[in-house]
């Protein structure tokens, strides 16, 4: 359901890892979310332009998470212009469709880093070439087994309303 802001209910206050249908079988067939699955650079998020210019999540390692924590959007969109949240929201309209996993916390605690502790991290790096959403963006490194998976959805084009998948 989406919220007056025009922003999923759904995804306020939890922890996500989304993807696109086809790589959620990957994901299913081998059992974790990686770090670096085998897909070709020129398919993932801001890959083209070289290691250099990573995403920093990538750049480090790990799987890249969302936490809408009290999420405004309006609000994050003017603080933080440059975040492509949207891109991602409430799916990636390349893909047509996303899947959204959602994550058990307590399950992930070894290698998780929260939004503000990424964000922190991004600074102390001095990594400005690599792309950070702030405080919405959180990353886990290592794997991310099945067994940590709460729920699946899926949002797209031929969906009105984010429907459960069977995990």
């Amino acid at each position: 359901m989406i919220s007056e802001d025009n922003f999923p209910n759904l995804l306020r206050d939890r922890l996500w890892h989304t993807t696109s249908p086809v790589r959620y079988q990957m994901i299913l067939e081998s059992g974790y979310i990686l770090p670096n699955p085998p897909i070709p650079d020129q398919e993932r998020w801001k890959a083209s332009k070289g290691r250099d210019l990573f995403p920093y999540v990538r750049f480090i390692g790990g799987v890249s998470l969302f936490e809408f924590k009290q999420f405004d959007p309006e609000s994050y969109s003017d603080q933080y212009p440059l975040s492509s949240w949207r891109e991602f929201v409430p799916y990636r309209k390349t893909w047509g469709q996303s899947v959204w996993i959602e994550i058990n916390r307590q399950m992930i605690v070894e290698g998780f880093i929260n939004s503000e502790m990424l964000l922190n991290k991004w600074k102390q790096d001095n990594a400005y070439r690599h792309t950070i959403m702030p405080y919405i963006e959180a990353a886990h490194l290592g794997p991310i087994p099945r067994e940590a998976f709460i729920c699946v959805f899926r949002c797209g084009n031929d969906t009105e309303d984010f429907e459960e998948v069977l995990v």
